[in-house]
């Protein structure tokens, strides 16, 4: 049974269309929301979080329906949950922050709960400041208080939003390596706006623009949406769709190819900017 159905799901805020009729199926594993801003995968997440109801469209969640308030209680207890803006309490510890989400997650006996949020801290590398205010840690730090609050109770589902935000480039490995052995045994959905990170873990990749689904399935069949579409030239083409300068001095196209074109070979992100129709940022526009 997959971990996650989601079909034909809709969701509006006044006039504005959030998710036009998505469908998504996760299995276990780990899976990558991809979209530019706007996209709707925070909405997504959300509704998948049992944070939002959906307008329109079926959800389940871990063979339950978020709809109903005790299976939506059930879902709760096996969902670890990710979002974009935590919310932390500065005053709080590192420690006390995480422990008191172990108690909004029913764990009622002291000591084990504390040995679980000792576990948690010990896994994104924050022992050493467990004790100290949460207004006083760098912003990778707390974003890794959030992520540990999420792994309380080794959930069965994890729901991240925009993860790595915040992290340098160590961290960011460190949380590959985490995420990559907890999605060995669990279903992981995690979404972001680097390509490289969805490459780096998953077998298993979702792109969403405009509300809808434009894309359900492996990294490398993403990739080759893009096969003849993304050539090399000494010079910006102006005919193309894309382009953009990389780390040698040589402009990238991503379009319709003109005659004789240098081909060459796309990757997973010149096949998500093809769909998504947004250029790399600079830092980001190194091949």
């Amino acid at each position: 049974m997959p971990t996650v159905t989601a079909h034909d799901v809709r969701k509006s805020f006044g006039r504005t269309l959030a998710l036009d009729g998505v469908n998504v199926t996760l299995d276990a594993g780990i899976v990558g929301l991809l979209g530019p801003n706007g996209a709707g995968k925070t909405t997504l997440l959300r509704i998948l979080a049992t944070v939002l109801p959906a307008d329109e469209g079926n959800v389940r969640i871990l063979g339950r329906s978020p709809g109903d308030a005790d299976e939506r209680l059930a879902i709760r207890r096996r969902l670890g949950y990710l979002p974009q803006d935590l919310g932390l309490y500065p005053r709080f510890t590192a420690f006390e922050f995480v422990d008191y989400v172990a108690i909004l997650k029913e764990l009622t006996d002291r000591k084990s709960r504390h040995d679980e949020v000792r576990r948690v801290l010990a896994l994104v590398d924050l022992e050493e400041v467990a004790h100290k205010r949460i207004k006083g840690l760098s912003g990778g730090m707390r974003r890794r208080v959030g992520l540990a609050q999420a792994l309380i109770g080794d959930p069965d589902l994890l729901v991240l939003d925009e993860p790595t935000t915040g992290l340098d480039p160590e961290q960011r490995l460190r949380f590959r390596e985490l995420v990559s052995a907890i999605g060995e045994q669990r279903t992981v959905l995690l979404s972001t706006h680097l390509t490289e990170d969805v490459a780096a873990l998953g077998g298993h990749v979702v792109v969403l623009h405009e509300g809808r689904t434009r894309f359900d399935g492996r990294p490398r069949d993403l990739a080759h949406l893009a096969q003849g579409h993304v050539w090399a030239a000494e010079a910006r083409d102006l005919r193309a769709r894309l382009a953009w300068r990389d780390g040698e001095g040589t402009f990238r196209h991503i379009g319709d190819p003109p005659p004789n074109a240098a081909l060459v070979e796309p990757t997973m992100e010149d096949a998500y900017l093809l769909l998504a129709g947004e250029a790399p940022s600079p830092e980001e526009a190194v091949a």
